[in-house]
């Protein structure tokens, strides 16, 4: 590579379900590359068959990065996941290796490649009074100190809703204020390869609806059950994995198997239906759309995309 030449760095991003797994396994087996997680729910080690981690048999066809790292009990922000992605993509590229980013976390992908915003630390007290709050007396609460993130954000979105809350009542000044200006981003040092798999929505629906089924096997209800065993606070965010609160219900007897399937499946789908919205709309017009269904007949047509320039 001449000296000049920004180290390379593919992106492959898209809602649940879309194939993004197989694609990067399939670049990294044929570009000698390593595969970085930016999937929330895949970053925590206790849950691999409910967040639909790569298997140990995919992790032994090439190195990733990122995947089952932390703790359930253990918080993780954008920020800190970009910090670590940042290491692992420097990593690669030391390696003499192709980065590749995979996952459907938009906020983690923008966080890296543009930076993150300069908000001061936030006042502890404020922190804990905030987050004790329920997620519908912190939205009305967002209402009158902050209308236009209330606008914006689900009033259901408890990590969102609490965190412009926090940001408005520690700083005096809206979340937009501080994400304004963002800083430590790599995306000018890189360059870019970026895909995004944007299948027909009943394909995807019809293979989300395959992936529930997946994890609500024993190994699935296995695991939830055993991370509700350690009694973890209610805000944990690994609580808040596809189908952690399904299988609950269905522990509990609350939900007879078919319906905690049912529940499933549907939360499945409107996890993919926001993700399918925000990255049709969210990333660069530049970007690369692959708006087949990934299959061996397409696989060839979207590392054709990835690869093109590289």
């Amino acid at each position: 590579m001449n000296m000049t030449e920004k180290p390379p760095l593919a992106l492959i991003a898209g809602p649940t379900a879309s194939g993004k797994s197989a694609l990067a396994l399939a670049l990294a087996e044929k570009a000698g590359g390593t595969i970085i997680n930016a999937d929330s729910a895949q970053v925590y080690r206790d849950l691999r068959v409910v967040t639909a981690r790569p298997g140990v048999a995919d992790e032994a066809r090439a190195p990733h990065r990122l995947y089952g790292t932390r703790d359930g009990a253990d918080s993780y922000s954008a920020a800190e996941w970009a910090a670590d992605a940042k290491g692992a993509v420097a990593q690669a590229h030391a390696a003499g290796r192709l980065p590749i980013l995979v996952g459907g976390t938009g906020l983690y992908l923008r966080t890296l490649l543009d930076g993150i915003a300069p908000v001061p630390p936030i006042d502890p007290a404020v922190r804990a009074e905030v987050r004790a709050l329920p997620v519908a007396e912190a939205h009305a609460a967002l209402r009158n100190e902050d209308a236009e993130a209330a606008t914006r954000l689900r009033a259901s979105d408890t990590t969102r809703v609490a965190r412009a809350l926090e940001v408005v009542r520690s700083t005096g000044k809206a979340l937009k204020h501080w994400q304004g200006e963002r800083t430590g981003g790599i995306g000018g040092e890189v360059a870019l390869h970026p895909l995004i798999l944007l299948p027909p929505r009943d394909w995807v629906h019809a293979r989300c609806d395959a992936r529930f089924d997946e994890i609500m096997s024993e190994e699935g209800i296995g695991e939830v059950s055993s991370l509700l065993e350690r009694n973890l606070p209610t805000l944990a965010p690994v609580l808040r994995a596809i189908g952690v609160r399904e299988i609950a219900a269905f522990l509990r007897g609350e939900m007879s198997r078919e319906e905690a399937l049912r529940a499933g499946r549907t939360a499945t789908r409107q996890y993919g239906k926001r993700q399918y919205t925000w990255f049709r709309r969210q990333p660069p017009a530049d970007w690369h759309r692959f708006e087949h269904p990934l299959d061996c007949g397409t696989m060839a047509d979207a590392l054709a995309l990835l690869e093109g320039g590289r």
